[in-house]
């Protein structure tokens, strides 16, 4: 296991902990940080592994930022119907 992969698991923890904790903004400050350090991981995970592991990497983070990529979907919507 390479560095990269290392720095996800850990990345994964402290988003989980984070979700755990009380937050006056329904933790969307939380989720600028995680988003902030998750794509130059993302970027890093493609470049040291194959496709498939930075791809399964992505679904993880996808699934710990749920609302913020729904929220995404439900924005370009609205672009693309007007």
């Amino acid at each position: 296991m390479n560095l990269s992969l290392i720095a996800l698991f850990v990345w994964l923890v402290v988003a989980n902990m984070a979700a755990m904790l009380p937050s006056t903004d329904n933790h969307w400050r939380r989720a600028y940080g995680l988003m902030a350090t998750g794509l130059p991981l993302l970027a890093w995970i493609f470049w040291e592994n194959p496709v498939w592991v930075g791809m399964l990497a992505l679904v993880a983070g996808l699934s710990v930022l749920r609302w913020p990529v729904v929220y995404l979907m439900q924005w370009l919507r609205r672009k693309v119907g007007q």
